[in-house]
């Protein structure tokens, strides 16, 4: 078994590590993983690592001092080993997984369409990062459509319940509404669905001037403006944000410049890992956090299951994501990466906020 860890006080240090303890118990299954995606979503796990969980997910080997963590990813695996009757050896799997090569898993639940894990250590986390899709019970199962499914599916879930969310609470009376990092995957998704509405706000993406020509490529936003730019927002709207990055800088001159006109903020990631607000961040400072607010979607999906119902619910995902992975075939290049040995370098650039918004990298192991 081999891991790829990530160091959780420095998330630039990473180390692989081996094992060679493969044998399975009662009640389990072996998956070999064999692929799965990372995008900069997968860094706000990191971040929220231990104040949401996401470090509880799968444990770490040689780690007695509980120092490293696996970074949760979405992608595919194979059932090598079964203890379980209804699970067959070869299964392919979709679902929440180490970046490493195996896992155990303890499945409870067991449909034909999937089931849950039911590892000791998992039972308190969210139950949608613990559900795993049995791909032989869906007859819509499209293998082609593989890369698109791990690099989309989890963030445009995210995407359908913000713009759930917000449409629910009737924009909470705003006039416009700044996506900030508008070129992040989510973000896009976002801009996607409420362009879909005729009763929306104007929607404003906030990016870097690197990235403006791609974001205003994609034809979802009514207005694009830069960081540098940031004065050209128009502070006499009442104005919901859905910030995509967590930078204190933006939201602590935005937040100040808007004052009682900024009615929300949903923080969805929280990709700049480094940021620590001190007494003497006028900027932090400035953030208006009696109204700010970090958006977790499971919490949303669970909402919708109990309103909805289960079919319910999958309906309206289902319309939303095809709908986002159709458009993504005109903007997204996947770029394979063969081994984790060789992702590690991408990684890097990821941690360092350096990856090209139109790149999707799937990791094949």
């Amino acid at each position: 078994m081999r891991q790829l860890q990530t160091l959780k006080s420095d998330l630039t240090k990473t180390r692989i590590v081996e094992s060679s303890e493969c044998e399975i118990n009662d009640n389990e299954i072996i998956v070999s993983i064999e692929n799965f995606a990372f995008t900069t979503n997968n860094v706000t796990y990191a971040v929220a690592g231990d104040t949401i969980g996401y470090w509880q997910f799968f444990k770490t080997l040689n780690d007695e001092k509980n120092k490293w963590g696996c970074i949760p990813v979405w992608g595919f695996a194979k059932v090598i080993k079964s203890n379980i009757e209804e699970i067959d050896i070869g299964e392919k799997l979709f679902g929440y997984f180490p970046p490493a090569d195996l896992l155990h898993l303890n499945p409870i639940k067991i449909t034909d369409q999937g089931f849950a894990d039911g590892k000791d250590h998992r039972k308190e986390l969210p139950a949608a990062y613990n559900n795993y899709v049995r791909l032989s019970g869906d007859p819509d199962y499209d293998e082609t459509s593989d890369n698109i499914r791990s690099l989309l599916f989890p963030l445009h879930i995210t995407s359908f319940c913000i713009c759930d969310a917000m449409e629910d609470a009737s924009y909470y009376g705003a006039d416009q509404i700044l996506i900030v990092s508008a070129s992040s995957k989510t973000a896009i998704g976002v801009a996607q669905g409420l362009k879909e509405s005729s009763d929306t706000p104007n929607v404003v993406g906030i990016t870097s001037n690197k990235n403006l020509d791609f974001v205003k490529s994609l034809d979802c936003y009514d207005e694009v403006i830069t960081y540098d730019d940031l004065s050209s927002v128009k502070e006499e709207l009442k104005t919901v944000m859905v910030d995509m990055a967590g930078s204190r800088e933006i939201l602590g001159t935005l937040h100040g410049s808007l004052g009682d006109n900024m009615l929300k903020c949903l923080t969805v990631g929280m990709t700049h890992w480094d940021n620590e607000v001190t007494a003497e961040d006028a900027l932090g400072q400035a953030m208006l956090r009696e109204r700010t607010e970090f958006f977790f979607a499971p919490a949303h999906i669970q909402k919708r299951f109990k309103d909805w119902g289960y079919e319910g619910y999958n309906q309206k995902t289902n319309e939303f994501m095809k709908a986002r992975s159709d458009q993504s075939l005109d903007w997204m290049n996947i770029k394979e990466i063969n081994g984790m040995d060789n992702f590690i370098s991408t990684y890097e650039r990821f941690v360092d906020g350096d990856i090209n918004p139109n790149e999707g990298i799937i990791i094949k192991i």
